[in-house]
């Protein structure tokens, strides 16, 4: 069966992922359960012939070397996925992510209304973090598109790939796919503010020198978003100040204090009311008191800033989940299995 076949079926049970394994048939993702679909076995034979149709050689000729590939692929007038390619046990292996052309709009995603309110913030640093799957790049278009709706400014994303295809409307938009318009994110930033931008969109702080380079550009007065695989976020500037080399933390607390605005951690949810998925979401809002934990280097004491912060929109993910559970969205065992402080909060929900 050919790989785009496999992927209009899938798509036709309303899947979010598919995944190619040899030994296995094709399997798909619907909220959140992995189950087969009624077809033939995989072999190593298909999965290399299902690669090979949607790879071109140069890709594949990469491919066999880095054993890795991270691409998107369309089917035209139907849809676009983000693909991963890899190798295991020697074989060819594959997972597709569904993507949407139709970026909702941020009051449909199930997001605190802060969220809204970071679309008007004229500079600095909006980290939207989260495991995969956890919806980042969903509410970072829904960002883009209350700009996009708003301001006639210019927009720059740097992806790896390019997921939502964004239309200008008051905006200027560019999207830049890694490793087809520019190679690198880092060398993406290294150019970018020579493309007179005001909003930047990084897919991913991946590294030092991406980091770096975000960050400066949002000191230079650039409203700068982009992702980090962090749940929380005391983690989130943590992780940022540990990719610095020890002699540099201490001046990179000082730059994050002095750009950072917001961060939004996010998970996806089953929901048990209606088919579908829901976010719990956990909000910081960079205020002076915040710069200043920064600065001193006493992140650990950002969380009871977060709970005692709700008047001005922050929560945390654990209120989040219990207000969820309450409104009869998530069931308890999904609300203690994301939780940060799962015992304390299945005391809450027993009281």
């Amino acid at each position: 069966m050919a790989i785009n076949d496999i992927l209009k079926t899938a798509l036709e049970n309303k899947a979010s992922d598919i995944h190619i394994v040899v030994g296995q048939p094709p399997l798909i993702r619907m909220h959140t359960v992995m189950t087969p679909m009624d077809l033939p076995l995989v072999t190593a034979e298909s999965s290399l012939r299902m690669a090979k149709e949607i790879m071109s050689e140069k890709r594949l000729g990469m491919f066999d070397e880095i054993r890795d590939a991270d691409f998107s692929h369309e089917i035209p007038g139907f849809a676009r996925f983000r693909v991963n390619a890899h190798y295991q046990r020697g074989t060819v292996a594959m997972a597709f992510r569904v993507i949407t052309d139709k970026v909702r709009a941020l009051d449909q995603l199930g997001l605190p209304e802060v969220v809204q309110r970071l679309t008007y913030l004229p500079r600095g640093l909006v980290l939207v973090t989260g495991g995969t799957g956890s919806g980042k790049s969903t509410t970072l278009a829904g960002m883009i598109d209350a700009m996009n709706r708003r301001y006639s400014k210019h927009i720059i994303t740097l992806e790896d790939p390019i997921e939502y295809l964004l239309h200008s409307q008051k905006c200027t938009i560019e999207q830049r796919e890694i490793g087809a318009d520019v190679p690198s994110f880092a060398s993406g930033l290294k150019h970018v503010l020579r493309q007179d931008p005001d909003i930047i969109l990084v897919g991913e702080m991946r590294d030092l020198e991406t980091t770096s380079a975000a960050i400066s550009a949002a000191e230079t007065g650039h409203f700068v978003m982009s992702t980090l695989h962090t749940n929380s976020a005391a983690q989130t500037i943590e992780r940022i100040i540990d990719i610095y080399p020890g002699e540099q933390q201490n001046q990179i607390r000082s730059m994050l204090a002095n750009t950072l605005q917001a961060v939004v951690c996010q998970e996806l949810l089953k929901r048990i009311d209606q088919p579908g998925m829901v976010p719990s979401v956990e909000v910081l809002l960079v205020t002076a008191a915040v710069r200043n934990l920064i600065r001193e280097n006493r992140i650990y004491e950002i969380q009871n800033v977060i709970e005692t912060s709700r008047a001005l929109g922050m929560q945390t993910m654990d209120t989040s989940l219990k207000q969820l559970f309450l409104n009869g969205k998530i069931s308890k065992e999904d609300a203690v299995a994301v939780a940060h402080h799962p015992e304390k909060l299945e005391r809450q929900l027993v009281a």
